[in-house]
């Protein structure tokens, strides 16, 4: 054996199962003393201005039962808690985007009980990750483990805020790697543990032994609510994707395009290529002069690996590929014709092949309140919608207004307005200003066109 290569025997060192009651009765404190600093409090509040009862608008009513009668208050606030990492010593956390989405003010209790307001640097909803700013040096930071190297068995310690009771260790193992179908974002492949999470752990960490940051907690599978041994937490490959973005300034997040939309191998498609199970994404379609159709990917093609590492499904490939470096050559391999090759796909970002030009809809229109803006690959990787390079897409919905209530979405794909195409968000603001008796409304939303008529 080559001096200084790794034996078999030295890899087995790290992992080892107690033998004595010396060993049992080891503790992780140490572990904790380390990673535990780097662990804060994250609060959120915002003020909702509620419809106060209309009686009390007369006052009579006001003066027979006052102000603190059957009235109710013109302003509510809402609040968030939750857990975050400090991933930088000069101030970075990194946080559940769920714990901060729709908050104006954001605060930060660090574990020496200092607070600070924070600054939302980056959203990034598909992949339900926040990252936070404050004024703040010389910080306790946890270093970031390659979450590729976890094992199914390896100890494991999630530290966040359970209820606002105050920091709290909990310990288990790694469960399972690669979950999918979590139903939280939608580039994912989730870490899952049975160190007991509960609400308000989002956004805190999950750590190895080493003390190092393996993966943010995020999400519980729960029919009381409480922790109930199934736990799942973003891996720290894609956490360093979106710190890295926050790093460089961006508002948000990038990501290689890949140019391809994927479908889930079945049963009966496997078999009839000759695998010996469904594992493996199919391509269905593949978009002119993206990186996958310049790579050389064709329709049908089953790809099984990125880089050597297997993808079972469309969810497994969109963690692996999102998680690539940019400006690099990442490998597929694929499955055509009874054959495996490997196929080099560019990893650039998404083209902003157009302005989008973003248009808020006003007046009596059932689209009355959509801000809709011009389809790009760009923008269809930021809304996670499928590629194109045409049509009008809804970037946002305006509460309580005629849009919300008659069941626009976020995402939504506007075709065409009493059968006339709409190309661009102008031609659509055009097209609404006029006052009409009905509305043929015909939108695309995942994947399938629908068209409805809306009364004037």
């Amino acid at each position: 054996m080559l001096a200084g290569a790794p034996s078999s025997s030295a890899f087995a060192q790290d992992r080892q199962v107690p033998e004595t009651r010396q060993q049992v009765s080891l503790s992780f404190a140490p572990v904790v003393k380390k990673s535990a600093p780097s662990v804060v409090n994250v609060y959120g509040a915002r003020v909702e201005r509620r419809p106060q009862n209309p009686f009390m608008d007369d006052p009579f009513f006001r003066r027979f039962f006052g102000d603190g009668g059957f009235g109710v208050p013109r302003e509510q606030v809402q609040r968030s808690l939750g857990s975050g990492v400090i991933v930088d010593a000069d101030g970075l956390i990194v946080t559940n985007n769920h714990v901060i989405d729709g908050m104006s003010e954001v605060k930060v209790a660090l574990a020496d009980k200092r607070e600070f307001e924070a600054t939302i640097l980056l959203r990034d909803p598909r992949t339900d990750l926040a990252v936070l700013k404050i004024k703040a040096k010389e910080l306790s930071a946890l270093e970031l483990a390659d979450s590729d190297k976890i094992e199914i068995g390896d100890l494991s310690l999630a530290i966040g805020n359970p209820f606002g009771v105050g920091q709290t260790v909990t310990q288990g193992i790694i469960s399972a790697l690669a979950r999918t179908q979590v139903g939280v974002g939608d580039a994912q492949s989730f870490i899952q543990t049975d160190a007991a999470i509960n609400p308000g752990n989002s956004g805190g960490a999950l750590v190895d032994i080493h003390g190092r940051l393996v993966g943010i907690n995020t999400a519980i599978f729960s029919r009381s609510g409480g922790s109930v041994g199934i736990g799942f937490a973003i891996p720290s490959s894609m956490v360093q994707v979106v710190v890295a973005s926050a790093k460089a300034g961006a508002k948000t997040v990038r990501r290689p395009w890949f140019g391809a939309r994927l479908q889930v191998l079945t049963a009966d498609v496997a078999d009839g290529l000759g695998l010996d199970r469904p594992a493996g994404s199919v391509v269905a379609s593949v978009v002119e002069k993206g990186p996958a159709a310049e790579g050389g990917l064709k329709r049908s093609d089953v790809i099984l690996a990125v880089d050597g590492i297997a993808v079972d499904d469309p969810e497994s490939f969109g963690y692996r590929f999102a998680t690539r470096p940019l400006g690099g050559v990442t490998s597929l391999t694929v499955l055509r014709g009874g054959k495996r090759i490997v196929v080099p796909i560019k990893l650039s970002p998404a083209p902003e092949t157009r302005p989008r030009e973003p248009v808020t809809l006003t007046g009596r229109s059932p689209l009355s309140g959509l801000t809709v803006m011009n389809l790009s690959p760009a923008l269809a990787e930021e809304l996670s919608v499928e590629t194109g390079n045409e049509g009008v897409i809804v970037g946002a919905i305006e509460e309580g207004s005629p849009s919300a209530r008659v069941g626009f979405q976020k995402g939504d794909l506007i075709l065409a307005i009493n059968g006339e195409r709409i190309a661009t968000s102008r031609e659509l603001e055009t097209a609404t200003r006029e006052r009409k008796r009905s509305w043929e409304v015909t939108i695309s939303r995942g994947g399938k066109t629908v068209t409805s008529v809306f009364g004037g």
